[in-house]
């Protein structure tokens, strides 16, 4: 008997040493967004673009944190490029993805970001929609793909192979956010050139095939005035955006 509460009594303060070494130790930093986007060194431009993508939720909404290997879709000129770079460094890495075709201007526009300091963990690459992901980015943490997903279906793409693709090339557990300009139901992909718009139930269902589970979606970019039946770059108010987060069982 007095040696089962000796042995009961040593348990209990063992558990209670335990939790004081758990108290004492100190917690994970959480990311820091709001400090990301008001970097100094950010150019006038962007923070231009900042107006309309709100991309401290964005980027919160990533979940994008230093040591990540990302992969970022339809870079462009590079914003949203350069925005996962400074959320993952220093030792992360991003994959700034642009198909051979890209038009001069944000090819230009990509290459002289691609020179600042804020870059120099960024690889560019220049692969067809058909086979985006280069051999080396394999085990991702995270895809982006802002803005652009609609546009794929103007081109010449297998978009069902680009979404295995994607799926194949993340890690198990790691995600996929889309965000994109909404067009009205039942439009489906017909409007990607003359509007630049998609229908939003299409791409999730399109991206859903290829093995991914719809884990979030953020409403920071949602405009209900947007009629969504007008060009999204002469549109009168602001374009009603969808934002996607899927994530690889």
């Amino acid at each position: 008997m007095i040696k089962a509460q000796y042995s009961a009594r040593c348990a209990a303060l063992g558990l209670l040493a335990a939790a004081a070494v758990l108290v004492g130790m100190p917690t994970a930093k959480a990311q820091d967004y709001s400090a990301i986007i008001a970097a100094p060194d950010r150019s006038d431009a962007d923070r231009q673009t900042d107006k309309r993508r709100d991309p401290t939720k964005l980027l919160a909404f990533t979940g994008a944190k230093p040591g990540m290997k990302a992969l970022d879709m339809g870079a462009g000129a590079g914003y949203s490029t350069e925005l996962i770079a400074r959320a993952v460094a220093p030792n992360g890495v991003v994959y700034g993805q642009n198909p051979p075709d890209t038009g001069e201007r944000p090819t230009k526009a990509f290459e002289e970001r691609a020179k600042t300091p804020a870059m120099k963990n960024v690889v560019p690459v220049k692969t067809s929609y058909n086979d985006p992901v280069p051999p080396e980015a394999r085990g991702l943490d995270l895809i982006t793909f802002f803005f652009a997903y609609h546009d794929v279906p103007c081109m010449d793409v297998d978009r069902a192979a680009m979404n295995k693709k994607m799926f194949e090339a993340l890690k198990p557990g790691g995600y996929l956010v889309v965000a994109d300009h909404a067009a009205n139901d039942g439009v489906g992909t017909s409007a990607c050139k003359t509007l630049h718009r998609i229908e939003e139930s299409v791409e999730r269902k399109e991206i859903e095939a290829a093995g991914f589970k719809l884990v979030a979606e953020g409403d920071f970019l949602r405009h209900p005035e947007d009629t969504r039946d007008v060009v999204v770059f002469k549109a009168p108010t602001p374009v009603d955006e969808f934002v996607l987060k899927f994530q690889k069982p």
